[in-house]
């Protein structure tokens, strides 16, 4: 084990034990591999116990199920009486869960088994070749690394990422990685088509004209990012992903066949099992905002496991990667004396700021604009 490794592992001291887990640029993978068996102090959450309130429990209410939604035909007719149904069922996830399923969204299973595949490829390559991806520049629009929080969290997560920008102005594509490079572009084109579909719905779900949302560009900035979460000796002792909310419009998530997403929904965790060929979407923070609170971003989660890897890929659409000075609020159409503005309106790039200089678990951003 190198000198950094054992560091990470032995150390007491917090500070020289993040810096050392940062300076493998190998994130929880080369712990992993390394063959720890006991899981380093700097992932063990020392509010675990506050993560499940006295009538919760990590295996997850069975009570509730997550809205399942089939998009078969959308977009054939616009006034196809299934459509007026799917917009209705979008409206009251999005009002009453901030989550739901999809089926028939049009995006090919060996599509979405190679995307997994492909994360896959990228997280169990060589350490040379991963390394070079290795960063905290935030604005970088490829990057890997273990925790974008690391320094401000009070436990690290035991998870690895890959960030890509995929749109506008996206890198060239040379510079995404070559072990997954060929399928995060196929994907994200299937994804992009699907994500203009979801908002023309969701735009008709706020009795807007479906090409509202369009037009305020929500669908405009388009983020990858993919998860790996490695078996964990440990999992009852740390979390894959800390409980928050996703501070973009949209989410479209792809995971495999591990599981341990749960949504907090009447303040219970809810399991969100993966089922072939579905995919889970939600609700971001500035949905909410520019919805006026009429569609919820709600708080979700990953447990550690001991099986796995687990990967999961999730879309963003955000616009924090492109410099505009358009700002968002509540929408003017949604406003009446009896429901004024919640929020303060405010730039993409500042909300990203605020959600950063938080980390996760922190303040949420959203809050911090609440009028």
């Amino acid at each position: 084990m190198d000198l950094n490794l054992q560091l990470v592992s032995n150390s007491n001291d917090r500070a020289k034990a993040l810096k050392a887990f940062d300076d493998t640029k190998t994130g929880v993978k080369g712990l992993v591999d390394a063959g720890i068996t006991t899981i380093p102090q700097i992932f063990v959450s020392p509010n675990q116990e506050e993560e499940v309130s006295p009538d919760e429990s990590n295996s997850g209410s069975s009570c509730f199920k997550l809205p399942v939604i089939d998009l078969a035909e959308m977009n054939k007719n616009y006034d196809c009486l299934h459509r007026k149904q799917v917009v209705e069922e979008i409206k009251l996830a999005c009002e009453t869960w901030g989550f739901f399923k999809i089926l028939n969204h049009g995006i090919p299973q060996d599509v979405m088994d190679e995307m997994v595949e492909g994360v896959r490829r990228f997280n169990e390559q060589s350490k040379e070749e991963k390394t070079k991806f290795y960063s905290r520049e935030k604005m970088r629009k490829v990057r890997f690394n273990s925790n974008f929080d690391l320094y401000k969290a009070k436990a690290a997560n035991w998870r690895d990422t890959l960030l890509c920008v995929m749109a506008p102005n996206p890198p060239n594509p040379e510079e995404y990685p070559a072990a997954s490079r060929e399928i995060m572009m196929k994907y994200s084109d299937y994804v992009k088509k699907l994500g203009q579909t979801l908002f023309q719905l969701v735009s008709e779900a706020l009795d807007l004209d479906p090409n509202y949302l369009e037009n305020m560009e929500c669908v405009k900035g388009q983020t990858l990012v993919c998860h790996y979460y490695p078996a964990c000796p440990e999992p009852d002792r740390t979390i894959g992903h800390a409980k928050h909310t996703d501070p973009d419009f949209l989410t479209i998530l792809l995971q495999d066949h591990i599981g341990g997403l749960q949504v907090r929904h009447q303040n219970q965790w809810v399991n969100v099992p993966p089922e072939r060929g579905d995919l889970v979407v939600n609700v971001g923070d500035l949905l909410q905002l520019i919805s006026n609170d009429k569609f919820k971003s709600v708080e979700h989660r990953v447990l550690a496991n001991s099986a796995g890897p687990r990967i999961s890929v999730a879309f963003f659409f955000t616009t924090h990667f492109q410099e505009s000075d358009k700002l968002y609020g509540p929408i003017k159409e949604l406003l009446t004396n009896e429901t004024p503005p919640l929020y303060k309106e405010t730039l993409v790039k500042d909300f990203m700021n605020l959600f950063h200089s938080e980390g996760l678990g922190g303040i949420r951003a959203l809050d911090l604009l609440r009028l």
